[in-house]
């Protein structure tokens, strides 16, 4: 049993849903473990990791939508530190995933064929967020 471990950095251009599939595969390609686990983990309180619909933008853009309606900017938060768009980041990534884990097979991401990796970022600025990769297997 083999592990390697890396930190991604990412800065998003914006709040929005940022495919990170290619930046994985990539990093996925130089270790030398074919079958396994890939755990992914956002350090981060106002940003999230999801596995969503990779073909059709209209998909992410509902979605992107669907958050900032149940979670809306300068609803009389009391935790706006940060701006408006403070305590909705925090809300939409409780609501999400800071983890996801997805097997390795031959060296490659065993998504399915409509599936992506995706950052989340819930804050209207860029900022940059590490997304830490754990690969155990053989």
């Amino acid at each position: 049993m083999k592990q390697a471990m890396h930190v991604l950095s990412i800065t998003a251009r914006g709040s929005g849903l940022l495919d990170i599939s290619h930046q994985v595969e990539s990093w996925l390609a130089e270790q030398a473990i074919g079958d396994g686990l890939l755990t992914l983990f956002c350090r981060h309180t106002s940003a999230s990791l999801l596995i969503q619909e990779n073909a059709a933008p209209a998909a992410r853009r509902d979605l992107e939508r669907y958050f900032a309606h149940i979670a809306p900017e300068s609803a009389g938060y009391e935790h706006d530190d940060e701006g408006p768009d403070d305590m909705p980041a925090h809300l939409r990534a409780a609501l999400t995933n800071t983890q996801l884990s997805v097997p390795i097979s031959g060296g490659h991401l065993m998504l399915g064929n409509w599936q992506g990796i995706y950052l989340f970022e819930h804050r209207r600025q860029p900022s940059p967020r590490q997304i830490v990769l754990h690969l155990i297997g053989e």
